[in-house]
Protein backbone atom coordinates (compact mmCIF):
# COMPACT_ATOMS: atom_id res chain seq x y z
CA UNK A 1 0.00 0.00 0.00
CA UNK A 2 2.97 2.54 1.03
CA UNK A 3 4.26 1.10 -2.12
CA UNK A 4 1.46 2.27 -4.36
CA UNK A 5 1.42 5.83 -2.67
CA UNK A 6 5.21 6.13 -3.64
CA UNK A 7 4.82 5.48 -6.97
CA UNK A 8 1.38 7.52 -6.80
CA UNK A 9 3.39 10.40 -5.90
CA UNK A 10 6.10 9.75 -7.90
CA UNK A 11 4.38 10.19 -10.95
CA UNK A 12 2.30 13.05 -10.21
CA UNK A 13 5.83 14.76 -9.61
CA UNK A 14 6.90 13.66 -13.22
CA UNK A 15 3.60 15.01 -14.50
CA UNK A 16 4.41 18.38 -13.03
CA UNK A 17 8.20 18.30 -13.80
CA UNK A 18 7.54 17.58 -17.98
CA UNK A 19 4.50 19.59 -18.07
CA UNK A 20 6.75 22.59 -16.64
CA UNK A 21 9.49 21.56 -19.24
CA UNK A 22 6.55 21.12 -21.96
CA UNK A 23 5.58 24.92 -21.16
CA UNK A 24 9.16 26.50 -21.15
CA UNK A 25 9.37 24.82 -24.26
CA UNK A 26 6.54 26.19 -26.11
CA UNK A 27 6.61 29.41 -24.38
CA UNK A 28 10.42 29.71 -25.80
CA UNK A 29 9.28 28.10 -29.02
CA UNK A 30 6.95 30.51 -29.50
CA UNK A 31 8.98 33.63 -28.76
CA UNK A 32 11.27 32.26 -31.41
CA UNK A 33 8.65 32.30 -33.74
CA UNK A 34 7.43 36.13 -32.90
CA UNK A 35 10.94 37.29 -33.07
CA UNK A 36 11.50 35.57 -36.25
CA UNK A 37 8.32 36.92 -37.85
CA UNK A 38 9.14 40.22 -35.94
CA UNK A 39 12.83 40.41 -37.87
CA UNK A 40 10.82 39.12 -41.01
CA UNK A 41 8.21 41.90 -41.18
CA UNK A 42 11.09 44.46 -40.31
CA UNK A 43 13.09 43.23 -43.64
CA UNK A 44 9.84 43.74 -45.27
CA UNK A 45 8.95 46.50 -44.79
CA UNK A 46 12.57 48.09 -46.03
CA UNK A 47 11.45 50.08 -49.43
CA UNK A 48 12.29 49.12 -52.36
CA UNK A 49 13.39 52.60 -53.18
CA UNK A 50 14.32 55.50 -50.96
CA UNK A 51 15.47 59.50 -52.07
CA UNK A 52 18.61 61.01 -51.39
CA UNK A 53 19.63 65.22 -52.27
CA UNK A 54 21.99 65.63 -54.86
CA UNK A 55 24.31 68.65 -53.22
CA UNK A 56 23.71 70.36 -57.07
CA UNK A 57 20.16 70.87 -56.27
CA UNK A 58 21.51 73.71 -53.84
CA UNK A 59 24.53 75.23 -56.22
CA UNK A 60 22.98 78.64 -56.56
CA UNK A 61 22.62 78.93 -52.60
CA UNK A 62 26.36 77.52 -52.45
CA UNK A 63 27.90 79.66 -55.26
CA UNK A 64 25.58 82.44 -54.97
CA UNK A 65 26.81 86.01 -57.07
CA UNK A 66 29.79 83.95 -58.85
CA UNK A 67 26.99 82.02 -60.66
CA UNK A 68 25.82 85.25 -62.59
CA UNK A 69 28.23 84.92 -65.33
CA UNK A 70 29.27 81.48 -66.51
CA UNK A 71 32.77 82.48 -68.27
CA UNK A 72 33.48 84.37 -65.12
CA UNK A 73 32.37 81.41 -63.15
CA UNK A 74 35.30 79.34 -64.83
CA UNK A 75 37.91 81.93 -64.60
CA UNK A 76 37.44 81.97 -60.42
CA UNK A 77 37.60 78.45 -60.34
CA UNK A 78 40.53 78.44 -62.41
CA UNK A 79 42.26 80.79 -60.01
CA UNK A 80 40.78 79.90 -56.59
CA UNK A 81 38.18 77.24 -55.95
CA UNK A 82 37.27 78.67 -52.98
CA UNK A 83 36.26 81.78 -54.63
CA UNK A 84 33.53 80.49 -56.12
CA UNK A 85 31.38 79.66 -53.12
CA UNK A 86 29.78 83.44 -52.32
CA UNK A 87 26.45 81.92 -51.35
CA UNK A 88 24.79 81.61 -48.29
CA UNK A 89 25.13 78.26 -46.75
CA UNK A 90 27.90 76.55 -46.38
CA UNK A 91 29.01 73.03 -47.80
CA UNK A 92 29.94 71.33 -44.56
CA UNK A 93 26.25 72.08 -43.40
CA UNK A 94 25.01 69.95 -46.50
CA UNK A 95 24.08 66.99 -43.92
CA UNK A 96 21.65 68.94 -41.64
CA UNK A 97 20.31 70.47 -44.45
CA UNK A 98 19.20 67.50 -45.85
CA UNK A 99 17.78 66.09 -42.61
CA UNK A 100 15.80 69.13 -42.41
CA UNK A 101 14.12 67.71 -45.33
CA UNK A 102 13.41 64.66 -43.83
CA UNK A 103 16.32 62.87 -46.09
CA UNK A 104 18.91 60.57 -45.15
CA UNK A 105 21.22 60.52 -47.90
CA UNK A 106 23.11 62.95 -49.51
CA UNK A 107 25.22 62.91 -52.88
CA UNK A 108 27.91 65.60 -52.82
CA UNK A 109 29.83 67.57 -55.57
CA UNK A 110 33.51 67.57 -55.05
CA UNK A 111 33.36 71.30 -56.29
CA UNK A 112 32.41 72.28 -53.20
CA UNK A 113 34.92 70.94 -51.50
CA UNK A 114 37.76 71.40 -54.15
CA UNK A 115 40.55 72.31 -52.13
CA UNK A 116 39.55 70.03 -49.33
CA UNK A 117 40.24 66.83 -50.77
CA UNK A 118 43.12 66.11 -49.03
CA UNK A 119 42.42 67.74 -45.96
CA UNK A 120 41.68 64.82 -43.08
CA UNK A 121 40.41 67.06 -40.48
CA UNK A 122 37.86 68.80 -42.61
CA UNK A 123 36.39 65.12 -43.46
CA UNK A 124 36.96 64.19 -40.40
CA UNK A 125 34.76 67.54 -39.12
CA UNK A 126 32.38 66.85 -41.63
CA UNK A 127 31.43 63.32 -40.73
CA UNK A 128 30.94 63.66 -37.57
CA UNK A 129 27.98 66.41 -38.95
CA UNK A 130 26.60 63.56 -41.41
CA UNK A 131 26.74 61.39 -38.11
CA UNK A 132 24.87 64.40 -36.03
CA UNK A 133 22.49 64.49 -38.59
CA UNK A 134 21.22 61.07 -39.13
CA UNK A 135 22.96 61.44 -42.81
CA UNK A 136 24.62 59.13 -44.80
CA UNK A 137 26.70 59.63 -47.66
CA UNK A 138 25.63 57.75 -51.07
CA UNK A 139 27.94 58.85 -53.81
CA UNK A 140 30.15 61.66 -54.41
CA UNK A 141 29.83 63.63 -58.11
CA UNK A 142 33.44 64.40 -59.55
CA UNK A 143 34.16 67.18 -62.21
CA UNK A 144 36.78 69.30 -63.37
CA UNK A 145 39.47 66.49 -62.64
CA UNK A 146 40.00 65.88 -66.54
CA UNK A 147 38.88 63.39 -68.94
CA UNK A 148 38.91 59.81 -68.84
CA UNK A 149 38.50 59.51 -72.24
CA UNK A 150 41.38 62.11 -73.66
CA UNK A 151 42.89 60.93 -76.82
CA UNK A 152 46.37 61.19 -74.85
CA UNK A 153 47.44 58.64 -73.16
CA UNK A 154 49.36 60.96 -70.38
CA UNK A 155 46.74 62.79 -70.18
CA UNK A 156 44.11 59.89 -69.62
CA UNK A 157 46.16 58.60 -67.03
CA UNK A 158 46.31 61.79 -64.91
CA UNK A 159 42.68 62.17 -65.11
CA UNK A 160 42.52 58.63 -63.50
CA UNK A 161 45.09 59.61 -60.57
CA UNK A 162 43.18 62.84 -60.18
CA UNK A 163 40.18 61.14 -59.19
CA UNK A 164 42.22 58.88 -56.69
CA UNK A 165 41.80 60.91 -53.56
CA UNK A 166 37.98 61.16 -54.22
CA UNK A 167 37.88 57.70 -54.08
CA UNK A 168 39.88 57.89 -50.80
CA UNK A 169 37.45 60.74 -49.59
CA UNK A 170 34.38 58.21 -50.45
CA UNK A 171 36.02 55.22 -48.77
CA UNK A 172 36.44 57.35 -45.94
CA UNK A 173 32.64 59.14 -45.62
CA UNK A 174 31.36 55.48 -46.10
CA UNK A 175 29.94 56.29 -49.95
CA UNK A 176 29.18 53.54 -52.24
CA UNK A 177 30.42 55.87 -55.14
CA UNK A 178 31.67 58.30 -56.97
CA UNK A 179 30.02 59.59 -59.94
CA UNK A 180 32.55 60.61 -63.45
CA UNK A 181 32.68 61.60 -66.90
CA UNK A 182 33.26 60.11 -69.99
CA UNK A 183 34.66 62.46 -72.08
CA UNK A 184 37.46 62.54 -74.74
CA UNK A 185 37.93 63.86 -78.23
CA UNK A 186 37.39 61.83 -81.54
CA UNK A 187 34.80 60.24 -82.73
CA UNK A 188 32.45 58.02 -81.29
CA UNK A 189 34.20 55.02 -81.78
CA UNK A 190 37.49 56.71 -80.76
CA UNK A 191 36.71 58.09 -77.79
CA UNK A 192 34.48 54.89 -76.66
CA UNK A 193 38.07 53.16 -76.68
CA UNK A 194 39.66 55.55 -74.76
CA UNK A 195 36.83 55.64 -72.26
CA UNK A 196 37.12 51.87 -71.64
CA UNK A 197 40.76 52.29 -71.21
CA UNK A 198 40.27 55.05 -68.59
CA UNK A 199 37.56 53.51 -66.39
CA UNK A 200 38.88 50.37 -66.47
CA UNK A 201 41.98 51.92 -64.40
CA UNK A 202 40.44 53.91 -62.30
CA UNK A 203 37.93 50.72 -61.77
CA UNK A 204 40.83 48.89 -60.51
CA UNK A 205 41.87 51.64 -57.97
CA UNK A 206 38.10 51.70 -56.75
CA UNK A 207 37.86 48.07 -56.67
CA UNK A 208 40.78 47.85 -54.19
CA UNK A 209 38.88 50.55 -51.71
CA UNK A 210 35.53 48.90 -52.22
CA UNK A 211 34.23 51.73 -54.14
CA UNK A 212 32.57 51.97 -57.82
CA UNK A 213 33.10 54.15 -60.51
CA UNK A 214 29.59 55.60 -62.23
CA UNK A 215 29.52 57.12 -65.28
CA UNK A 216 26.53 60.05 -65.57
CA UNK A 217 24.77 60.32 -69.11
CA UNK A 218 26.26 64.03 -68.95
CA UNK A 219 26.87 65.57 -72.82
CA UNK A 220 28.33 64.39 -75.21
CA UNK A 221 28.29 60.93 -76.47
CA UNK A 222 27.49 59.97 -73.11
CA UNK A 223 24.37 60.96 -73.33
CA UNK A 224 23.59 58.74 -76.32
CA UNK A 225 22.02 55.94 -74.15
CA UNK A 226 23.39 53.02 -76.61
CA UNK A 227 27.19 54.49 -76.42
CA UNK A 228 27.37 54.52 -72.87
CA UNK A 229 25.61 51.35 -72.32
CA UNK A 230 28.41 50.17 -74.94
CA UNK A 231 30.89 51.39 -73.11
CA UNK A 232 29.64 49.21 -69.82
CA UNK A 233 30.17 46.20 -71.75
CA UNK A 234 33.03 46.77 -73.05
CA UNK A 235 34.60 47.99 -69.50
CA UNK A 236 33.11 44.66 -68.05
CA UNK A 237 33.89 45.23 -64.17
CA UNK A 238 31.45 44.88 -61.62
CA UNK A 239 32.12 47.91 -59.57
CA UNK A 240 32.20 49.84 -63.34
CA UNK A 241 28.52 51.10 -63.61
CA UNK A 242 26.29 53.93 -64.54
CA UNK A 243 24.21 56.83 -62.82
CA UNK A 244 21.62 57.11 -65.47
CA UNK A 245 20.00 60.61 -64.96
CA UNK A 246 16.15 61.33 -66.27
CA UNK A 247 17.16 64.52 -68.25
CA UNK A 248 20.90 64.19 -69.19
CA UNK A 249 20.29 63.28 -72.36
CA UNK A 250 20.79 66.35 -74.87
CA UNK A 251 23.36 65.11 -77.76
CA UNK A 252 23.50 68.77 -79.50
CA UNK A 253 23.09 72.24 -78.03
CA UNK A 254 22.82 75.26 -79.39
CA UNK A 255 22.96 79.30 -77.87
CA UNK A 256 18.91 78.43 -77.74
CA UNK A 257 18.73 75.03 -75.94
CA UNK A 258 19.26 71.10 -76.82
CA UNK A 259 18.72 70.83 -80.67
CA UNK A 260 19.24 67.07 -80.65
CA UNK A 261 18.41 64.41 -78.01
CA UNK A 262 18.34 61.03 -77.46
CA UNK A 263 14.93 59.52 -75.91
CA UNK A 264 15.26 59.76 -72.33
CA UNK A 265 12.63 56.95 -71.73
CA UNK A 266 15.01 54.58 -74.06
CA UNK A 267 17.89 56.08 -72.37
CA UNK A 268 16.88 55.54 -69.13
CA UNK A 269 16.19 51.44 -70.67
CA UNK A 270 19.32 51.26 -71.88
CA UNK A 271 21.73 52.47 -69.08
CA UNK A 272 19.71 50.86 -66.18
CA UNK A 273 20.98 47.47 -66.40
CA UNK A 274 24.24 49.49 -65.03
CA UNK A 275 22.91 51.36 -62.58
CA UNK A 276 24.62 51.78 -59.19
CA UNK A 277 22.64 54.53 -58.36
CA UNK A 278 19.80 56.92 -60.10
CA UNK A 279 19.18 60.68 -60.45
CA UNK A 280 16.20 62.31 -60.50
CA UNK A 281 16.64 65.60 -62.64
CA UNK A 282 13.68 68.10 -62.40
CA UNK A 283 12.89 71.56 -63.92
CA UNK A 284 9.47 73.07 -64.13
CA UNK A 285 6.52 71.46 -62.70
CA UNK A 286 2.58 71.28 -63.85
CA UNK A 287 -0.22 72.56 -61.80
CA UNK A 288 -0.90 68.89 -60.70
CA UNK A 289 2.81 68.32 -59.26
CA UNK A 290 4.02 66.75 -62.17
CA UNK A 291 7.28 67.52 -63.71
CA UNK A 292 6.37 68.55 -66.97
CA UNK A 293 9.95 67.12 -69.05
CA UNK A 294 10.12 63.86 -67.58
CA UNK A 295 7.52 61.45 -67.15
CA UNK A 296 8.57 60.27 -63.70
CA UNK A 297 6.36 57.46 -63.07
CA UNK A 298 7.30 55.73 -66.57
CA UNK A 299 10.41 56.32 -65.43
CA UNK A 300 10.50 54.69 -62.44
CA UNK A 301 8.42 51.77 -64.15
CA UNK A 302 11.71 51.14 -65.91
CA UNK A 303 14.08 51.56 -62.74
CA UNK A 304 12.44 48.82 -61.41
CA UNK A 305 11.55 46.41 -64.32
CA UNK A 306 15.39 46.68 -64.18
CA UNK A 307 15.79 45.15 -60.81
CA UNK A 308 17.40 48.36 -59.29
CA UNK A 309 16.48 49.21 -55.76
CA UNK A 310 18.06 51.98 -53.32
CA UNK A 311 18.11 55.51 -53.78
CA UNK A 312 16.42 57.60 -56.03
CA UNK A 313 18.59 61.18 -56.09
CA UNK A 314 16.73 64.43 -56.14
CA UNK A 315 18.53 66.77 -58.19
CA UNK A 316 16.59 70.28 -58.97
CA UNK A 317 17.68 72.44 -61.76
CA UNK A 318 14.56 74.63 -62.53
CA UNK A 319 14.15 78.75 -62.22
CA UNK A 320 10.74 78.91 -61.61
CA UNK A 321 10.58 77.60 -58.13
CA UNK A 322 13.30 78.00 -55.71
CA UNK A 323 15.78 75.74 -54.64
CA UNK A 324 13.96 74.99 -51.37
CA UNK A 325 10.64 74.67 -53.40
CA UNK A 326 11.71 72.64 -56.45
CA UNK A 327 13.44 70.21 -54.01
CA UNK A 328 10.01 69.87 -51.99
CA UNK A 329 8.22 69.44 -55.24
CA UNK A 330 10.58 67.11 -56.23
CA UNK A 331 10.34 64.95 -53.02
CA UNK A 332 6.55 65.16 -53.16
CA UNK A 333 6.31 64.15 -56.80
CA UNK A 334 9.06 61.12 -55.98
CA UNK A 335 6.98 59.79 -52.94
CA UNK A 336 3.50 60.16 -55.13
CA UNK A 337 4.94 58.05 -57.95
CA UNK A 338 6.86 55.21 -55.57
CA UNK A 339 3.38 54.55 -53.84
CA UNK A 340 1.96 54.18 -57.17
CA UNK A 341 4.31 51.45 -58.86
Amino acid sequence: MMKNKINVLLMKTFLMVFGAIFLLSCGSESQSSSEAVAEEEQVETVPDFQISLAQWSLHKSFFGEAIENWQTFGKLFEQSPDSILKGDIDPMDFPAIAAGYGINSIELVNVFYYTKAENNEYWEAFKQKCEEAGVTVGLIMCDRLGNLADADSVARMTAVENHYKWVDVAKFLGAHSIRVNAAGQGTAEEVAENAKDGLTKLGEYGASKGINIIVENHGGYSSDGTWLSGVMKGVGMDNVGTLPDFGNFCLERSPDGCVNEYDRYQGMTDLMPFAKGVSAKSNDFDENGNEVSSDFLRIMKIVKESGFKGYVGIEYEGNTLSEDEGIKATKVLLEKVFKEL
